[in-house]
């Protein structure tokens, strides 16, 4: 389980070395609240599932099969109508395989969140996607259950790629892949990825591979090279699809898809969808169906304050906020990967265990330090925008903006890493009088309110759990001024 919990570690060790991103000090006492969720063990990046199905050989006819799942303890936190407002469908309405339901259920996902509901049977009648939803909400299902339905065993060929801009993500799904086809008997999922070996990646495709998870530098290479074969790609997802579609990535893309077959089916899902895309989509997708669950952009669940700082006050400011705030695990943003590590140190400094992570990282101490947070060693992680984009782990109940973005699609990206899939969240920003220019046209252009941090947080507003004669969380520490409405220059 990702559940956070308490490490009494002694005095401040600064781990292997200055950059494996894993800084502990002597952990302040505080209540963990234990998030449930269905994540395992993290895998390596060219790790692979397969095998048979498992315990016992498979399921004989007339069997309720539903009596020997192996399922996880049963999530009975609150949840907003981000996932709860459905049709009332269920995953047995869609005629999947009941290997594959099996992997479903044993993941812990009951019932179809809205836009599973929407995406999964228009994937599997095998149409063009363009799906918009909010992070958090069930996108990586929505695709990776018809896309695991649709593999055929009998082919030993690649049959699926699915794109994502960052290493951590590609863990993630392949992650996610793997849990859910442990029953289907011999789904082959690989995840490849840049900062890796390359030659790992070279010997495991002379195998067998069905489902190939990738960021676009690392597959593009091995297309050129001839050992990934993907003109028999039947389906390309697109996970994040406007940061694959920016200019860091377009080029990449557009090269991978000259590499596959014409009657390809393309699935593109994200949470904001710029002007690029819609280029792309005219020229690459063929009569989309157009998915669009964003009425509102900013999650339900997640509740949202500023705190009015100088840059001074900002360390202060975040160690009230560690004594006072019921953090289960937090995430800490920066701007840059400097002031990630100097805050970590300074974190560390008042006694709290902290990772970091960013992208000047060497790739294993990014993946020790990704498995580690997310199985809960450490409450938390500072980090730059390389860790916005689709990672999931329950487990985080606050995000702090120590650095306030510079526009509102990174601050989307931010705040949705608590909040997780209709739960609750708390956001605070920390604004010095340059970002208040900033905060108005986030607010303004997300359609959101960022409210002044109160002199108590209730903590009903982000805690899974809590008690009434402990519903309140004391900050009168933190400065209150607003930083809006008294500057008019």
């Amino acid at each position: 389980m990702a559940t956070a919990r308490t490490e009494n570690i002694g005095p401040v060790v600064m781990g292997l070395n200055k950059q494996n991103g894993q800084l502990r000090g002597q952990t302040k006492p505080a209540s963990v609240q234990p998030a449930p969720t269905t994540q395992g063990k993290t895998l390596g990046a060219s790790q692979i599932a397969g095998g048979a199905a498992q315990d016992g050989g498979g399921i004989k006819f007339g069997d309720d099969w539903k009596k020997s799942l192996k399922l996880p303890p049963k999530d009975n936190r609150v949840k907003t109508s981000d996932v709860t407002s459905t049709k009332g469908n269920e995953f047995e309405d869609y005629c999947l395989k009941r290997e594959l339901l099996m992997g479903i259920f044993e993941m812990g996902w009951e019932k179809p969140s809205p836009i599973q509901e929407e995406s999964i049977p228009i994937a599997l009648s095998g149409r063009d996607i363009l799906a918009r939803a909010k992070n958090g909400t069930g996108k990586s299902g929505a695709y990776l259950i018809p896309l695991l339905e649709r593999i055929d065993l009998k082919k030993d060929h690649i049959q699926a790629l699915v794109m994502v801009p960052t290493r951590e993500l590609a863990l993630q799904v392949s992650q996610i892949s793997i849990q859910i086809s442990k029953h289907l008997g011999g789904v082959k999922v690989m995840a490849t990825t840049g900062g890796t070996n390359l030659r790992d990646d070279i010997m495991r495709l002379d195998e067998t591979v069905h489902v190939v998870i990738a960021t676009p530098g690392r597959i593009l290479d091995l297309i050129k090279k001839g050992v990934a074969k993907v003109d028999r790609v039947q389906m390309m997802v697109m996970d994040e699809a406007d940061k694959l579609l920016s200019q860091d990535f377009v080029v990449l893309i557009e090269d991978i898809i000259s590499f596959l077959a014409k009657n390809r089916q393309i699935l593109l899902y994200s949470a904001t969808f710029p002007i690029s895309v819609q280029k792309f989509m005219a020229k690459h997708l063929q009569k989309p169906y157009e998915i669009n669950l964003m009425e509102e952009l900013t999650l339900k669940g997640i509740t949202q304050y500023y705190a009015y700082v100088t840059e001074r006050q900002k360390v202060h400011c975040l160690n009230t906020l560690f004594s006072r705030l019921q953090i289960n695990q937090s995430i800490i943003f920066c701007n840059s990967t400097q002031r990630v590590e100097l805050l970590a140190k300074k974190i560390t400094q008042l006694g709290y265990s902290c990772f970091y992570i960013h992208a000047k990282m060497m790739q294993e101490y990014r993946n020790r330090v990704f498995h580690d947070f997310r199985n809960g060693l450490c409450r938390n992680l500072v980090c730059t925008d390389l860790f916005t984009r689709g990672i999931d782990i329950q487990a985080v109940n606050v995000v702090i903006n120590f650095d306030f973005p510079k526009n509102a699609e990174t601050y989307l990206h931010r705040i949705g890493r608590s909040g997780r899939f209709g739960h609750l969240g708390l956001a605070i920003n920390l604004i010095t009088s340059e970002d208040r220019f900033n905060l108005k046209a986030i607010e303004d252009q997300l359609v959101t309110d960022i409210k002044p941090i109160p002199s108590s947080i209730d903590k009903s507003l982000y805690v899974a759990e809590f008690h009434a004669s402990g519903a309140d969380c004391d900050v009168e520490e933190i400065e209150e001024k607003p930083a809006r409405q008294q500057d008019s220059t």
